[in-house]
């Protein structure tokens, strides 16, 4: 979820419904069913959906700080080419534009969004997990 969701353009998925991070929580309780003998429950699938989202949203933070970094001068390069178009700007907005947009301000706004938003949906995709790879019980005395 955090590699998917750092990386610029296959990050796009999650416009959709938050896909990366929903089938993150799906993925852990995959793994989590597959190493328990007995069924989960579904707040087993709730609270490996958080946990998974928690670490998610670091890792996306670790992601996202070399890519930003990688990036950065071709923002700049695009946004003086838009100001440069515009025409009447006022001096101090192009000094700023410049300068860059607050690249650190925007990856701690970033981890912010996606430990909270990301916390969330990927509970939403732990207890989904639950109920696509729950083990199913045997009926009592069917042996």
């Amino acid at each position: 979820m955090g590699v998917l969701t750092g990386l610029p353009i296959v990050s796009a998925g999650n416009l959709c419904c938050c896909l990366w991070v929903i089938a993150g929580g799906v993925i852990a309780a995959y793994v989590l069913q597959q190493n328990e003998p007995a069924p989960i429950t579904p707040g087993d699938g709730a609270i490996v959906g958080l946990l998974a989202g928690i670490v998610g949203a670091f890792v996306y933070l670790i992601v996202s700080v070399p890519v930003s970094f990688l990036v950065a001068p071709m923002e700049r390069i695009v946004v003086q080419r838009f100001i440069e178009r515009m025409g009447d700007v006022p001096p101090e907005f192009r000094e700023f534009a410049s300068r860059g947009f607050g690249t650190g301000l925007r990856l701690m706004l970033g981890f912010l969004f996606w430990l909270v938003v990301g916390a969330a949906f990927s509970t939403i995709g732990g207890v989904i997990g639950h109920a696509i790879f729950q083990k199913k019980v045997p009926p009592a005395g069917s042996d």
